[in-house]
């Protein structure tokens, strides 16, 4: 039977080179790869044996006829992918090819400063190398970014990447320099003295703050510090969030969105055997909201979110989605009137179309409500937030914008009103930066221009390219920057390190005596496994960074030895 791919897909493509017919697409070759909101499988072509269940990383692919009811309306989304690409000639997923670093400087030693997916797929790109070492380095105690922080705690099939994340980490000639922040505890030019390179990979690690008036109220708060609470991110995981109200309001109806609403709205016993922090699963148990608004300020056909996140929404058994019709219904994009639109958002209304109206008598359950064509104008409260004003919107002509009505205010009442509406890069120590796009200038990884590049430095990831595309989509996108990088190598064009590997773990240990390293970090690992084990739980986060360098100096360190490691 063939096989369809399901909403934990992590989009990274490794399905795609492990399939013997080339039934998955789009390819990372093809022009809407970087836009496409998952991979699908081609029911027509697919020979059922089974080579991309194996390579994906996060058991997102299945046979049909084992998917669950929540899954089914996946068959008809990979079918349908390919019903409008009819006319097209499938692009054959090229064999990603390594280029070999000279060994005319030594083996290849780079650092990698963040340890999220796009810093662990580049340092993966580079142990192809033969003999080649990489230093991973990051502020926070513990590694993986947004796949540990900002992946939701009833997620956990998404998070399993983490698990390939470790089988990097154990290979030979990769360290972790964790706890331990660039730019404050080691500087650029002393980075670049132990290594030929480094490579950014530092994401967009700020929000887009609303910009209206009453916007720092108390109860004002961004969806990502809300994710980082329950998550257990050490810098929001001492956050508190009031849940006494009936109502929470979300501005931005992307994936965040959808994740905070629904964690917001679940069942929290639902929650409890999940690595959701202790507190945030106390602070749900006691919670009083029953209602979540989520507020798109277009119509339904620029919804942010993925089909996949609407299709896990509307399948959950904990609560109810309405849509308020009257603002739904305004939407007349020119590409919807004239009938131009892809499968997947022909999908994405037809779900919309079918929810019940906002309007609809409660069924004493939670709910979720989804809102259209509404612009936040103010945040009303005096001591705290207490309620949100609105400016209605109507589609314009050509269905391209929307005029906002602002003498017509539509006030929604809320003591917590949580954001949502984008990440953005924060500037980097000694790096340009780009204010406009809040990237770091670069060229296919390069830093600076291709006139006048940074030398020996290197960015992938949101930071080299904007907060978009998938956790996967860093593959592809750190492929590119570590070929440039071994390019500019074999060119001659990088110096050759002037310090030892040892020299190095010295200075950090100096400067940084709570850094933690590779075996403290499989120290951690344990540890919240094992308390995990206790409470009955995946795993029990260790949050405090004191009490996670304790548990790595505490670390049985192995003797290691440097070998060469097969290309993958």
């Amino acid at each position: 039977m063939p096989h369809v791919v399901t909403q934990s897909c992590c989009s990274d493509a490794s399905c795609v080179f492990a399939c013997p017919v080339n039934c998955i697409h789009p390819t990372p070759d093809e022009p809407d790869f970087a836009t496409a909101e998952m991979l699908y499988i081609d029911p027509e072509t697919c020979v059922d044996c089974g080579a991309c269940v194996t390579a994906c990383p996060v058991d997102a692919i299945k046979p049909q006829g084992k998917l669950n009811p929540s899954e089914l309306p996946f068959i008809e989304l990979n079918a349908d992918f390919y019903k409008t690409r009819q006319n097209e000639v499938p692009i054959l997923a090229q064999v990603v090819n390594v280029t070999a670093a000279s060994t005319d400087q030594g083996s290849l030693r780079v650092a990698v400063v963040g340890s999220g997916p796009a810093a662990m797929y580049a340092a993966d790109e580079i142990l192809k190398q033969p003999g080649a070492l990489v230093n991973v380095f990051d502020r926070l105690p513990v590694p993986y970014g947004l796949a540990r922080s900002g992946v939701a705690p009833d997620h956990q099939r998404t998070k399993q990447v983490t698990e390939l994340f470790d089988k990097i980490s154990r290979e030979d000639g990769f360290e972790f320099f964790l706890n331990v922040e660039v730019g404050k505890h080691i500087s650029h030019e002393e980075l670049l003295a132990y290594h030929h390179a480094v490579i950014y990979a530092v994401g967009a690690s700020s929000d887009r703050r609303l910009d209206v008036p009453g916007a720092d109220l108390p109860g004002v708060a961004s969806a990502t510090e809300f994710v980082g609470w329950y998550n257990g991110h050490p810098d929001h995981v001492h956050r508190e969030f009031d849940l006494s109200g009936p109502r929470v309001v979300i501005v931005g109806n992307g994936n965040v969105a959808f994740d905070v609403a629904r964690i917001l709205a679940s069942d929290p016993e639902r929650l409890a055997g999940t690595d959701i922090t202790r507190d945030a699963l106390a602070t749900l148990r006691k919670s009083c909201v029953e209602e979540i608004v989520v507020i798109g300020r277009r119509g339904p056909a620029q919804s942010a979110f993925t089909m996949p996140e609407l299709t896990g929404l509307l399948a959950h058994e904990d609560f109810d989605v309405v849509v308020d019709r009257e603002s739904a219904m305004l939407d007349s994009a020119a590409a919807i009137r004239e009938g131009i639109v892809s499968s997947t958002l022909r999908h994405k209304l037809s779900a919309l179309a079918a929810l019940p109206d906002a309007s609809t008598p409660a069924s004493g359950r939670r709910r979720v409500v989804l809102r259209y064509m509404l612009s936040p104008t103010e945040v009303v409260g005096e001591e705290k937030v207490t309620g949100v004003e609105f400016a209605p919107g109507t589609s314009t002509d050509d269905g391209a914008s929307v005029d906002y009505v602002q003498d017509n205010a539509v006030r929604i009442d809320t003591g917590l009103l949580l954001t949502s509406i984008g990440y953005r890069g924060v500037p980097v120590a000694d790096l340009p930066y780009d204010p406009a796009s809040g990237i770091v200038p670069n060229d296919a990884g390069r830093v600076g221009s291709a006139d006048e590049p940074v030398p020996g430095t290197y960015v992938t990831g949101w930071a080299k390219r904007g907060p978009s595309g998938f956790i996967g989509t860093n593959k592809s996108c750190a492929h590119e920057t570590t070929e440039n990088l071994v390019a500019d190598l074999n060119a001659g064009k990088l110096r050759q390190p002037r310090r030892a590997q040892s020299d190095l773990v010295e200075l950090v240990r100096s400067r940084r005596p709570e850094y933690v390293d590779r075996a403290g970090w499989s120290a951690v690992d344990r540890a919240e496994l094992a308390r995990g084990a206790d409470w009955n739980r995946i795993r029990d986060k260790i949050v405090d960074a004191a009490e996670a360098a304790r548990i790595a100096r505490s670390a049985e360190r192995p003797r290691r030895r440097l070998s060469l490691r097969r290309n993958r």
